[in-house]
């Protein structure tokens, strides 16, 4: 992922989708995208995206604040994306101890690539992908995505 920092401005829910397809080559097997923004700033807009570069079926893709986590990919095959939405655990006086149960670390073993939404709590990685969007007006978003530091 030599090809980063991206920082990019996006004008519609299609730009921002575009976005994560580009986005989607770049991430390995296994790698863990930490993806943060206010809320209505189009991140699960940009999970489809990755969802579709990474050939899942980006019409399936929801956000799973209430379930915490979706997995995408083909039946009977390890998921090629899990998308999990830590929203719910804010706060949470377990801290990251309250992620350790949804499974993240295993999926990324199988070779998944793992999206987390509202990762605040959850344990870094030096090798995660970290993306942030800004709501620059009512139209615009600004997306910068880096290696976590």
């Amino acid at each position: 992922m030599s090809l980063l920092p991206i920082e990019v401005v996006t004008r519609s829910a299609g730009e921002t989708r575009d976005v994560g397809r580009r986005l989607a080559p770049l991430l390995p097997p296994g790698s863990l995208v930490l993806l943060s923004g206010p809320l209505g700033a189009g991140k699960t807009e940009l999970v489809r995206g990755i969802a579709e570069g990474l050939g899942a079926d980006a019409g399936e893709v929801a956000s799973p604040t209430f379930a915490l986590v979706h997995e995408y990919g083909t039946a009977g095959s390890p998921p090629i994306l899990v998308h999990a939405d830590l929203y719910r655990l804010l706060g949470n006086a377990l801290g990251s101890a309250a992620t350790d149960d949804l499974g993240l670390a295993e999926a990324r073993d199988r070779g998944s690539v793992v999206v987390v939404e509202w990762p605040e709590g959850f344990g870094r990685d030096r090798d995660a992908v970290e993306v942030e969007i800004f709501l620059e007006d009512d139209e615009a978003r600004r997306i910068v995505v880096r290696r976590a530091s």
